[in-house]
């Protein structure tokens, strides 16, 4: 999709922008810097208010910080855990999410938390330091990182929690959440938010209680009696999460997703999905009719990759369909891609998750990549 170029409308000072780049070597993605570095001069000529431009100056390098801390481990699958800091280690919440870590840590993922205490340090603990990622909220009454992770250097520190967020969610491919106060409702809500208007890629968000608990039953009978009753969210959207008090019932979520569904992108008006093993023309046929109503035409078809993949090498040796999705069912998607996981074609479980570093080097000729944008 081709766009007029971002620019600071002045000849000399665009020039001066890429003789810097050539003289600091940057190759790679230059679009993106050059518009980075427009940016700044941009708020140079606005005049922009210096509390604007303190915001921004942290914003930046706080991401920075966070992009090179975990850069290393971008070819590991990771599973990020929200959860209260006020839970006490004799909770059985606390136990329950050290048990979860654990049993994630032996499958090779690593546990990604806000480093502080309570849930975050139930979820290290259960990880270990070698597999534990933290990144901090800097706030005036909390002592910081907990000692598992604290001097770690897989510890970002962030001013902000709009960047925390983005860290917490951008670089993991599974999300558990247990019970908590504002900011585990904040966290999980706006990963809800996301996934629902197609601003993140369909994830597994598993929403953890003990047994006996009644913390997320009591919001999912809030969201049927009062926000799906009101319409404000869609039927099928509570697909996009699953309630359970198991921490095997959350393992086979995240595992159970990643069964046969692989990844997606978009190619002009096509949604493609890539998967482990190629359907049958009559499983094909039978989604067809079972997902007409979020289809804007034609049928759920298996597909060669396209020129845009063949140009990225996206996936090439992956079987996929296409079909053209409305862009806004996406709670219907999530059902789709549990139809498509529990296909008698599909592979046994037990597949893992594309890596942050697969999908970063396939995204940087698509044609569509706002399409995957967090």
């Amino acid at each position: 999709m081709s766009r007029t170029r971002y620019s600071t409308g002045v000849e000399r000072l665009d020039a001066e922008i890429n003789r810097l780049l050539d003289d600091i070597g940057a190759t790679e993605d230059r679009d993106q810097l050059f518009e980075i570095l427009v940016s700044g001069v941009a708020l140079a000529g606005d005049h922009t208010d210096r509390l604007d431009l303190k915001i921004t100056n942290a914003a930046l390098q706080e991401m920075r910080g966070a992009f090179n801390m975990f850069a290393p481990y971008r070819d590991v699958p990771k599973v990020t855990i929200f959860g209260s800091a006020r839970t006490k280690p004799d909770d059985p919440l606390y136990t329950h999410t050290v048990n979860l870590a654990r049993r994630f840590a032996e499958r090779d993922w690593m546990i990604v938390t806000g480093a502080g205490p309570g849930i975050m340090e139930a979820g290290m603990e259960g990880a270990g330091r070698e597999k534990a990622i933290g990144v901090l909220i800097r706030l005036p009454f909390e002592a910081g990182a907990n000692d598992i992770i604290a001097g770690d250097p897989k510890l970002a520190e962030m001013k902000y929690f709009f960047t925390r967020k983005l860290m917490l969610m951008k670089e993991s491919a599974a999300f558990v959440a247990l019970p908590g106060g504002f900011g585990t409702l904040d966290e999980t809500f706006e990963l809800l938010t996301l996934v629902q208007t197609g601003k993140a890629v369909p994830v597994p968000i598993v929403l953890l209680d003990t047994p006996g608990g009644t913390f997320w039953q009591g919001l999912q009978q809030f969201i049927q009696s009062e926000v799906a009753r009101n319409g404000w969210i869609s039927q099928g959207d509570d697909a996009l999460y699953c309630i359970t008090d198991s921490v095997e019932a959350a393992l086979t979520e995240v595992e159970g997703f990643y069964r046969n569904y692989h990844s997606l992108r978009y190619v002009g008006d096509r949604l493609v999905i890539r998967l482990h093993a190629e359907p049958t023309k009559e499983e094909l046929a039978e989604l067809t009719e079972r997902y007409r109503h979020i289809l804007k035409g034609g049928a759920i078809e298996t597909t060669r990759p396209f020129p845009p993949e063949i140009s990225s090498d996206d996936h090439l040796e992956l079987p996929r369909i296409a079909l053209q999705f409305d862009r806004r069912s996406f709670g219907q998607l999530r059902h789709l891609i549990d139809d498509l996981n529990r296909l008698p074609s599909a592979p046994a479980p037990g597949a893992k998750p594309p890596t942050v570093k697969e999908e970063s080097a396939a995204v940087r000729e698509r044609d569509e990549a706002e399409a995957q944008d967090l």
